[in-house]
């Protein structure tokens, strides 16, 4: 067994430490694609052909199992993957659901990217699940930005955070969906921001529990499993932020030429 996981850059990495606490003796290979980063701007024909590039990629390494770690790649590529490959594919969404669920003032707040908001999947979620909730979407692609850089925390995190949040707390949310694998390393500064009674929602440990529920109970091996993380842009840029991001965990790095 083993899990392949790939995101438009470091992103995913928050969805990878989830794993990682429920299944610590399975090998991740992890693929970043910070090299076409953000994936929130791009047309649906790119998205899905990086994702069927770095997919093809995994599963060559040996992937048993791929986990698409960024909502607008899954958005738009989740699909035509499953169409593809016999393997299972887990894929995120916004917690458009539990929000909805959650919310006591019946307003919602959804930061994304682009591609996830103009999206169909988004809609339908919306429809499906918050048709008596006001759901009130926010574009924040300068937290990507943010978190490819290693930057959470600090002024500058500190202003983006207020700039993209304060609109929707004025709006009446009480519930914040993380619409974005990177944003939970912002965590720490969006919190900060929010008053009593706000809560965030943030897909991750869901999507980990659901690759724990295909993981075979006899792939668990007595020895802890190799991270192996390769990026598609700058191997320096990575290591220099991987310790902010990944602060208590062993990982292997390399370069990706795809």
């Amino acid at each position: 067994m083993k899990i392949g996981i790939l995101d438009s850059g470091v992103g995913g990495l928050s969805v990878l430490r989830e794993i990682r606490k429920l299944l610590p003796n399975i090998p991740i290979h992890y693929v970043g694609d910070s090299s076409w980063c953000p994936y929130g701007n791009k047309s649906a024909e790119v998205i899905n052909r990086r994702v069927f590039q770095i997919t093809d990629h995994l599963i060559e390494c040996g992937a048993t199992l791929i986990v698409i770690a960024c909502n607008s790649a899954t958005i738009h590529s989740v699909g035509p993957l499953r169409d593809a490959y016999l393997l299972p594919i887990v894929g995120m969404e916004p917690g458009i659901k539990p929000a909805a669920q959650k919310t006591e003032s019946g307003v919602v707040g959804v930061l994304a990217t682009e591609a996830s908001i103009l999206g169909e999947k988004f809609h339908q979620l919306v429809n499906d699940h918050a048709k008596d909730v006001k759901v009130i979407t926010r574009p924040c692609p300068y937290f990507v930005e943010l978190v490819e850089a290693g930057t959470l925390n600090g002024a500058e995190a500190e202003s983006a955070v207020k700039e993209a949040i304060d609109p929707l707390l004025d709006s009446g949310a009480d519930v914040l969906v993380l619409g974005c694998t990177h944003y939970p390393f912002l965590g720490e500064a969006i919190q900060s921001r929010l008053p009593s009674g706000v809560s965030i929602i943030d897909t991750g440990i869901a999507v980990a529990k659901r690759v724990q529920s295909l993981v075979p109970r006899n792939s668990n091996s007595v020895v802890e499993a190799t991270i192996d993380i390769e990026t598609t842009g700058s191997l320096d840029q990575l290591n220099r932020i991987l310790p902010s991001l990944l602060p208590d965990l062993a990982v292997n790095t390399a370069s990706c030429s795809l």
